[in-house]
C-alpha cells in the first residue's frame, strides 16, 4: 500500500515512526511549514519533517502554505498513493485532495468519535472530566471528522492525568490501530460504521484565555482545567507578590475537601508539605507545582518561603 502521510506536531510524528517501523510503504510525507522560533526568528523544523528526514534524508517532504491550493495536486498525483493518511496535519483536506487516493484517504482522530470533533479533544475531554477516551479511524469527509469509522480503540483516563499523559497513552493505541487498518486495506475493503451526527459534540482549540482560572468556578474545575492544559499552554492566575501583579502558572494541584472561604482566599490550615491552599468556588485546590513568570517551576512551598504569605495575594481576578 503505498502511503502519502499528512502531519505536523510531535503527535504525528511518533505515529508516521510507528509505520516505518512495520514497513508500511510511505512514499511522500506532507507537513505544515517550518515556524521561527525564539528570538533569532530561525525557522525550526516541524516534528514529522525531522522524523522523516531522520528515517530517510531521500524521502520526499512537502510543506505547502495550503496543501489545499489547485497547483498542489499536481504534485502528489504522480506517487500514485492507495492511501493518504492525515494525522494531526493542521488543515482542513479540501474534497479534491480527498478523492485522489485509489483507496481511501484516513484520518486518526485522538477521540471516540463522534464526541469531541475538532482541534483540541484530548484537552476538551479532560477539561469535562470524562474517565475515558480513545482514538478514531476513519475515513475523511467534507465535513470535519465527521467520516464513517472504521476503527476505535478505548482508553481509560486516570483522575490526575494529565493532557501530556494522556496525549502518549493516546498515540500509543493510535498508532497501532492505524497500521492495523492500513495491513486490512491491503486485504481487501474494512468495514465501516457511520456516525451518529446527532450525538457530535466539539472541541475547538484551547485559546490562552481559556486558561485563566477564575477561583469562583468549584475546585474540580479547575483540577481538570489545570491538568487538561498541562504542559502546555497552561492555567495561569493573576497573583499580587508585594502588591505588584505577576502571572503564575500552575502545574499540578490536588482537591481539599471541606474547606470554604471567599475564592482566592489564601487559607492558613497546612498541606502536604506545607503548600499553598486557595479557596475555590466549592471546596479549595493546593498548589504543588507552581511557575511565577520569569522564574523556574518549584513548590508553591518553595514560592513561600521566597514570598512570605502576607504578601501574596490570589484574589486579582483580572
Amino acid at each position: 500500500m503505498r502511503v502519502v502521510f499528512f502531519g505536523t506536531p510531535l503527535f504525528a510524528a511518533h505515529v508516521l515512526e510507528e509505520l516505518f517501523r512495520k514497513g508500511i510503504e510511505v512514499v511522500a510525507v506532507i507537513s505544515k511549514p517550518d515556524k521561527p522560533k525564539g528570538r533569532s526568528g530561525t525557522p525550526l523544523p516541524t516534528p514529522v519533517k525531522l522524523a522523516a528526514l531522520a528515517y530517510d534524508p531521500s524521502l520526499p517532504v512537502y510543506q505547502p502554505d495550503l496543501v489545499s491550493a489547485p497547483e498542489f495536486a499536481s504534485v502528489l498525483e504522480p506517487y500514485r498513493a492507495d492511501l493518504f493518511v492525515v494525522v494531526a496535519y493542521g488543515e482542513l483536506i479540501k474534497p479534491h485532495l480527498l478523492e485522489m487516493p485509489r483507496r481511501a484517504c484516513l484520518n486518526l482522530h485522538a477521540s471516540l468519535l463522534p464526541k469531541y470533533r475538532g482541534a483540541a479533544p484530548i484537552q476538551r475531554c479532560i477539561l469535562q472530566g470524562e474517565t475515558e477516551t480513545g482514538v478514531t479511524i476513519m475515513h475523511m469527509a467534507k465535513k470535519m471528522d465527521a467520516g464513517d469509522m472504521i476503527e476505535k480503540v478505548r482508553v481509560s483516563i486516570g483522575p490526575d492525568d494529565t493532557f501530556g499523559q494522556l496525549e502518549d497513552a493516546l498515540c500509543e493505541a493510535g498508532k497501532k490501530a492505524l497500521v492495523q487498518v492500513i495491513r486490512a486495506f491491503a486485504q481487501g475493503e474494512p468495514s465501516r460504521e457511520s456516525q451518529d451526527h446527532t450525538q457530535a459534540t466539539f472541541a475547538p482549540k484551547i485559546e490562552l484565555e481559556d486558561c485563566c482560572i477564575d477561583w469562583t468556578r468549584p475546585a474540580e474545575e479547575l483540577h481538570n482545567l489545570i491538568r487538561g492544559v498541562n504542559p502546555a499552554p497552561g492555567a495561569w492566575c493573576y497573583l499580587s507578590v508585594k502588591g505588584e501583579k505577576k502571572r503564575l502558572k500552575i502545574r499540578r494541584a490536588r482537591i481539599i475537601a471541606n474547606f470554604s472561604d471567599e475564592p482566592g482566599t489564601l487559607l492558613n490550615a497546612r498541606c502536604s508539605d506545607d503548600n499553598l491552599l486557595i479557596a475555590a468556588g466549592t471546596h479549595a485546590l493546593e498548589l504543588l507545582e507552581v511557575q511565577l513568570e520569569g522564574k523556574k517551576r518549584m513548590s508553591s512551598e518553595e514560592l513561600a518561603r521566597g514570598v512570605p504569605r502576607a504578601h501574596l495575594n490570589f484574589r486579582l481576578m483580572t
